[in-house]
């Protein structure tokens, strides 16, 4: 990422970004030292994961792109772990249906990342109980 996207990025998304960064360089350096061993521990394994479902989520569609707030919504749920029991592939299906659940029944979320540009503690109280019950009930 380059120091002008950073500085243009809104403080939300710095908030819950940061942690990604270093979440992906982690899991390429795994990735890439995973390919000789085939004993992984679990912690190792969890983190490959991880970085798998953050691969997904960094990939948009060229004609869809997602508005910030909705990015925002994203990033912080794989970072959180909440799509850990998320199957890679129905990531992209789980994000549309999680903005699509969030927009009907937590809109003000959305809003006010949007309008206030920042992740307040309200709602990120209100996203982190929406996320831990639609990602349950969404592989249950």
């Amino acid at each position: 990422m380059s120091r002008v996207g950073g500085d243009a990025q809104i403080k939300a998304m710095k908030k819950v970004a940061g942690k990604l960064k270093l979440d992906y360089s982690q899991y390429r350096e795994l990735a890439a030292f995973s390919q000789f061993g085939s004993d992984l521990d679990k912690d190792t394994k969890d983190r490959l994961a991880k970085g798998e479902r953050i691969v997904e989520v960094l990939k948009q569609d060229q004609n869809a792109p997602l508005a910030v707030e909705e990015q925002v919504v994203i990033v912080y749920a794989v970072v959180n772990n909440f799509l850990a029991p998320i199957p890679v592939p129905m990531i992209k299906q789980f994000q549309k249906d999680l903005i699509e659940h969030i927009k009907a029944n937590k809109p003000e979320i959305l809003e006010g990342i949007r309008n206030e540009k920042i992740m307040s503690e309200q709602n990120e109280e209100a996203l982190k109980e929406i996320l831990s019950s639609f990602a349950d009930s969404y592989v249950g």
